[in-house]
């Protein structure tokens, strides 16, 4: 069977770098700080916003954020965040480029307290994936008890842009917990992965 004829989530539709970003990395163990920060900053830019939107302008964000690099936006001035704001590229939202540099110093925080953000962030789920078995899209929550714990916790460490919906958002991105549907083709290779 070739991969058009897999079964997918629905949600990744016919767009190319939706289906690319589903078959290679949402729902997979991400544990590096790199790409969980990435995706923290991400997901924040994408409150309100749809995924896809994100997605397309994901190359120019990595190039005005320094490639992700958490210790150089911990320390980005007025300039930088000027430099952001006249940048057409990206979202240009003042209180989402504040909190990105903001959440920048606050995952430094992190990695001092526990040595790295990936420990702290999976320690939430005992460092193993929650493997969910939603049959269809319409059965996954927007939201868990579980995402308003970790939200909490962010929020109480200065983070900004990590409401609970955000924050289960990053769990399904970095793989904390598997949303994909029972009959993705991706569920099962994620499983086969971890055994």
């Amino acid at each position: 069977m070739n991969k058009k004829e897999l079964k997918r989530c629905q949600w990744c539709g016919n767009d190319p770098l939706y289906i690319y970003y589903h078959d290679q990395e949402w729902g997979r163990p991400v544990f590096d700080d790199p790409t969980l920060f990435e995706f923290l900053i991400l997901e924040g830019f994408q409150a309100g916003l749809s995924w896809i939107t994100i997605l397309r302008k994901r190359e120019n964000f990595r190039k005005a954020f320094d490639h992700f690099d958490f210790n150089k936006i911990a320390r980005y001035t007025g300039k930088d965040f000027d430099r952001l704001m006249g940048n057409e590229g990206i979202i240009r939202n003042r209180s989402k480029i504040r909190a990105a540099i903001s959440n920048a110093q606050a995952f430094l925080r992190v990695r001092e307290e526990f040595g790295s953000f990936g420990k702290y962030i999976w320690d939430f789920v005992d460092g193993t994936p929650i493997i969910n078995n939603f049959k269809r899209l319409e059965e996954i929550p927007a939201s868990t008890p579980l995402s308003d714990k970790i939200s909490k916790d962010l929020k109480k460490r200065g983070f900004k842009f990590v409401g609970s919906t955000i924050v289960y958002a990053h769990m399904q991105a970095t793989g904390m917990v598997n949303d994909h549907v029972t009959d993705c083709f991706v569920r099962q290779e994620i499983l086969d992965e971890m055994s």
